[in-house]
């Protein structure tokens, strides 16, 4: 199978390094001192159509694959804005395909236009402290009361909540005692955020502060019913199509920032001169940087991979999605900054 990259493609790789570009170590570098989000990167990306590169055409995005939103990702980590880039914009790629496979009509109109324009910025909040990894120990409620629901308890490593003005959310509707799978009875909401019924702390951590990590406690935050995405106790069959997709992301951001770093290792062995000459012409140098790349190339090779079996399976599964969200076979030119 060749995973050679086709002009289309490659055109997705250059325009978001040539982006990035605008982005140098200085930028990233203030970020991190600061803990300020990259709203100006968000912005950029925003205005060169590319939050959108994997949302239906018919609300403003490119309806491209997963592919093309990996290289995209990888891009971004590449260009030395690694995670605290990719992750500033990870939510917008595959964070509402729930949306895109169960929303209704009227809900794909009113959510998605506005995240992919970049005015709304979303988190998403999933993890809890005594949950972890066990999704469906989660323990956040959400009480149906009328025609909303209210949200009570906690999740924690939530990012960009400081900056967000949207949630996507995943609450037990049901207890875990009365279900009779433990995937069942979890319910999948996509709201405003209402700081007035919810505490938000920011966590302090070693690294990306450019893109805050939170504890969130909910206080009787009321959801409109209108904004449960897909069937009430559905939420975690709804959610996967998110996460799941998303994990091909994260491996190709993590080659990505695997690529920066060997350049700038090759880089420096090559000005580095001691005895007369570069060190990258010793061996010991040489060789554990060429065996590096052999070891990126391949993990590539996975992220492809994988990218191209999840295409595949979409394409011949039934299901109620735009073909067109993961062919990915029509050219696509970015729009010219506004």
């Amino acid at each position: 199978m060749d995973f050679s990259l086709s002009p289309e493609q490659q055109q997705i790789r250059d325009e978001v390094r040539k982006l990035c570009a605008q982005f140098d170590d200085a930028y990233w570098l203030e970020k991190d001192r600061t803990g300020d989000f990259p709203h100006e990167l968000h912005a950029a990306l925003a205005a060169a159509g590319w939050l959108g590169i994997a949302m239906p055409e018919e609300h403003g995005g490119a309806g491209l694959g997963i592919t093309e939103a990996a290289l995209m990702m990888q891009a971004v980590a590449e260009s030395g804005a690694a995670m605290s880039g990719a992750s500033a914009v990870h939510i917008n790629i595959f964070g509402l395909q729930p949306v895109v496979v169960f929303g209704t009509e009227e809900q794909k109109r009113r959510m998605l236009p506005p995240l992919i324009a970049g005015k709304d910025k979303a988190c998403f909040a999933v993890t809890e402290p005594d949950a972890g990894l066990d999704t469906t120990a989660i323990k956040v409620r959400a009480d149906r009361r009328g025609d909303h629901y209210v949200l009570s308890g906690q999740k924690i490593w939530i990012s960009t909540a400081q900056v967000a003005n949207k949630i996507l959310i995943l609450a037990r509707t049901t207890p875990l005692d009365q279900v009779t799978r433990k995937t069942k009875g979890l319910s999948l909401f996509y709201t405003d955020l209402d700081r007035s019924h919810v505490a938000i702390r920011v966590i302090d951590k070693m690294g990306r502060h450019a893109v805050d990590s939170n504890e969130m406690f909910f206080d009787g935050m009321a959801v409109p019913a209108a904004d449960r995405i897909g069937a009430e106790g559905e939420g975690f069959r709804c959610i996967l199509h998110g996460m799941n997709p998303e994990r091909i992301l994260i491996a190709a951001e993590a080659v990505g920032i695997g690529r920066a770093a060997l350049q700038r290792a090759a880089s420096y062995a090559r000005e580095r001169v001691v005895f007369g000459r570069p060190i990258g012409q010793n061996q010991g140098i040489a060789h554990p940087l060429a065996q590096c790349w052999m070891n990126l190339e391949a993990a590539n090779l996975m992220v492809m991979k994988a990218a191209s079996l999840t295409m595949a399976r979409w394409n011949a599964a039934p299901k109620p999605m735009p073909p067109s969200i993961w062919q990915g076979r029509r050219h696509f030119t970015p729009a010219k900054p506004r």
